[in-house]
């Protein structure tokens, strides 16, 4: 996979943050040599978080997201600066820009104060170098984290903001695979993808192309198949598969059609485990049961897409949970950055995968429904668990 096309929830986010007209826009534009934001005089230019993914050299790939003005005013302005504080729940590094003239403000303090409680690493830019001459006494208040004076106008140490963001990235985890630890070189691995009305026309959804590039990293073999032909497929191999890993949507005919001494999984119980919470969503999962007529479950998906007849977000998870339980529920729908606060009115969540956020902004959502006690499971686990066949489905796991 091309740097161009590593998906976003790999990519680093790096959140830019800081008042109106400090120079947020000008600095993304000098950072990457492009006209990325809107760059004007005129106070508010930026309404809403943009994001934009690209290449930021010595980094690599990147998300770099704009947002609008932390002293912004009025009502409107309120409900901006909400949605400027929410990008931190995605931001892996943040860069707090300040306008060098006038120094270090309240709404910069506050904004500085939220980015430290979060333990994201910071850099602190003070803007507009060519218009000041020595550094504002209240940068001495800062807590111990980068501090540089940069022109977005001139490019004054744009190269040197590079090198210490550069700097701030989290290591990797080497151990961290969505399933090349799980595997040896040549093995078979058999993955069964569906292709109906709501498949993608003419690709393949974004987990499965993760779990194929891993599979080719490790040296093993992947053999891609639909549902309606695996048995065939199994039939027809010499060696016998080392894994099967399944869409969610077929888990139960999957089950039955590979033989049991074939160790089986999907691909949203692969991504829970990649990304650090499987064992939170399988107990989440088994909280199907204590669900009650009247209690409210959230089904939330980390992307938008354009639902169709049979979607399994909006209509097929409602079914098998109302049959699962027997119960009078209540479902309510959110996707893309749209997510609760406080989802204490909820008594189940079922997420997806979240193949498209960052690992940041999963684990923020999975604390959301910690501190408010609602249990949280994702789409694959909780159909395997309602069909019966969740020990099988995370017998390869430690949980």
């Amino acid at each position: 996979m091309s740097l161009n096309n590593t998906p976003s929830g790999e990519r680093i986010h790096i959140g830019i943050f800081g008042k109106r007209n400090a120079g947020k826009s000008s600095l993304i534009n000098a950072l990457t040599g492009q006209s990325l934001a809107i760059v004007s005089d005129i106070k508010g230019t930026t309404t809403d978080p943009v994001l934009k993914a690209m290449e930021l050299l010595p980094l690599g790939p990147v998300v770099m997201i704009d947002t609008p003005g932390i002293d912004d005013d009025g009502e409107l302005g309120v409900l901006r600066i909400q949605k400027a504080y929410q990008v931190l729940n995605k931001t892996d590094i943040a860069v707090l820009v300040v306008d060098g003239r006038i120094g270090m403000t309240r709404e910069d303090e506050a904004i500085l104060k939220k980015i430290t409680a979060k333990s994201i690493p910071c850099v602190v830019v003070m803007n507009k170098a060519d218009l000041i001459t020595g550094m504002p006494a209240a940068c001495d208040t800062l807590p111990a984290m980068p501090v540089i004076r940069v022109s977005a106008s001139d490019h004054t140490n744009i190269h040197e903001l590079k090198e210490v963001i550069a700097s701030l990235v989290p290591a990797e985890d080497p151990k961290r695979r969505i399933i090349g630890d799980l595997i040896r070189p040549s093995d078979l691995v058999v993955l069964v993808v569906p292709i109906d009305k709501a498949a993608p026309k003419g690709r393949l959804v974004l987990p499965q192309q993760q779990t194929i590039r891993d599979i080719l990293e490790a040296g093993a073999v992947s053999v891609v198949t639909r549902n309606t032909e695996l048995k065939d497929t199994l039939s027809s191999l010499v060696q016998k598969p080392s894994l099967v890993i399944t869409d969610s949507q077929v888990f139960e005919q999957v089950d039955a059609d590979v033989p049991k001494d074939i160790p089986l999984t999907s691909f949203s119980i692969l991504f829970a485990r990649y990304k650090g919470n499987l064992e939170t969503v399988v107990k989440g999962a088994r909280a199907l049961d204590t669900l009650e007529d009247g209690n409210r479950v959230l089904i939330s998906e980390g992307c938008t897409h354009h639902r169709q007849c049979g979607d399994i977000g909006t209509e097929k998870l409602p079914d098998w949970i109302k049959k699962h339980t027997k119960k009078e529920l209540y479902f309510e729908f959110t996707s893309g950055t749209e997510f609760p606060a406080d989802p204490a009115k909820y008594q189940l969540i079922v997420h997806c995968g979240g193949c498209t956020l960052n690992e940041r902004e999963m684990k923020y959502r999975l604390k959301c429904a910690e501190d408010a006690g609602t249990p949280i499971t994702n789409y694959g686990t909780a159909i395997a668990y309602m069909k019966g066949i969740l020990e099988r489905s995370t017998s390869l796991f430690r949980i």
